[in-house]
């Protein structure tokens, strides 16, 4: 999701352990972030765009921009680095695609040619708003184009390190709000001239938590041993292939908009398997994608009778306690392997490796979810509202 996602990047460290692991969250105090990494060695960090992050004191960025770049503002600090010789990190950061998506060009897409995900249930809304949601990323590849024009304008383009990422999946269901790959995996492209041989691709598993660690790796600063994150420089620079052995994931809807009261998510993959564990299985599941026109037509192709509808819509609803996918053979996460006896021993050594993880983030499942409401920016405020004094 947005904020855990991107206190994620700031920060180096899983959700759990920061703190901001529900939605609208905020970091603990005293945690640390880019900016207190990078300022002592001469970089201007600057954040211009979307925030979604608390509080200030953990994430002290020059702001511009609200929920998208600033682009005046971006110009005038790459003028003064380029003029000055200042060294600076930017997070040019864009409120794209996330909805309403009412931005860029729909007539560039024809929604009968659209290819539809085969776990969605196609829908003429849901052809309509596909397109409308490839619109709007075409206006992101404009914003992120705007970002490389500037870099040209001021003469740093050969000396710095572009690194584009989607945030999360998308929120159609499946994506965003779940532990499903497409909602877990996002793109991610990077640019360094002399460094990053260009057209080159990686299979390598990283995790935005790998983000501070490189950027501080390319700027010649030790991470430090705190972080959860490592840094995956050589993977960029081709002197490596691989970078991590597993990767994890973690949802809670307690706190975000039309969830479920408690349904926390934790998952762990390797470069075959992925293991899903749904804390509340008895419990169903909820957002506000299911509030969408989209997961509407979806329910009432499901009520017209056609069992593939029917059956997607159940799935979305009703989760296993466990889910294990062969990624290889089975990429879109449809075939749940959790009672094969052929894999009792995948599944085994990878529920053990999340519970490692687990204890190590200070992640206590169920009672963990149950907090979560604790960990929110926006209830923190609410508490803070000074009472009115009762009428005599």
């Amino acid at each position: 999701m947005c904020s855990p996602t991107r206190h994620n990047i700031y920060t180096g460290l899983y959700p759990v352990k920061s703190g901001a692991y529900p939605n609208h969250a905020f970091a603990k105090a005293g945690t640390r972030s880019v900016v207190h990494y990078l300022k002592p060695h001469g970089y201007r960090v600057a954040l211009s765009g979307k925030t979604h992050i608390a509080p200030r004191t953990v994430f002290p960025f020059e702001y511009s921009g609200k929920k998208n770049p600033d682009f005046q503002a971006i110009d005038t600090l790459l003028a003064q680095a380029g003029s000055e010789g200042t060294r600076f990190c930017l997070f040019a950061c864009s409120n794209e695609p996330h909805s309403p998506w009412n931005k860029g060009d729909r007539s560039r897409y024809d929604p009968a040619k659209v290819k539809l995900p085969p776990y969605f249930v196609d829908t003429p809304e849901t052809r309509k708003q596909m397109v409308a949601y490839l619109a709007e990323i075409t206006y992101f590849d404009g914003q992120v184009g705007r970002c490389l024009d500037l870099l040209e304008k001021h003469g740093l383009a050969e000396n710095t390190l572009v690194l584009v990422v989607s945030e999360q999946g998308s929120s159609f269901p499946f994506g965003k709000w779940t532990c499903y790959d497409t909602g877990l995996q996002s793109a991610c492209i990077a640019r360094w001239p002399g460094q990053i041989k260009p057209g080159t691709t990686s299979d390598a598993m990283i995790e935005y938590v790998d983000v501070l660690p490189t950027f501080l790796d390319a700027a010649g600063v030790s991470p430090p041993k705190e972080l959860d994150g490592r840094s995956f420089l050589p993977v960029l620079q081709g002197k490596r292939d691989a970078h991590k052995q597993h990767v994890f994931g973690l949802m809670t809807t307690r706190g975000i908009i039309n969830g479920s009261e408690h349904f926390g998510i934790r998952s762990v993959r390797s470069d075959r398997y992925k293991l899903i564990v749904n804390l509340t299985p008895d419990v169903p599941f909820r957002n506000v994608c299911m509030k969408s026109s989209i997961f509407r037509s979806w329910e009432a192709k499901a009520r017209g009778g056609d069992s593939d509808a029917r059956e997607k819509v159940r799935r979305y609803r009703q989760r296993p306690a466990e889910e294990l996918y062969d990624i290889a053979t089975d990429p879109h996460e449809w075939h749940n392997l959790a009672a094969d006896p052929k894999l009792a021993a995948v599944k085994a050594r990878l529920k053990a490796r999340l519970q490692r993880w687990m204890k190590a983030q200070g992640d206590r499942g169920q009672q963990t979810e149950r907090e979560a409401l604790d960990h929110q920016a926006r209830r923190r405020k609410k508490g803070r509202k000074k009472k009115k004094p009762a009428a005599t």
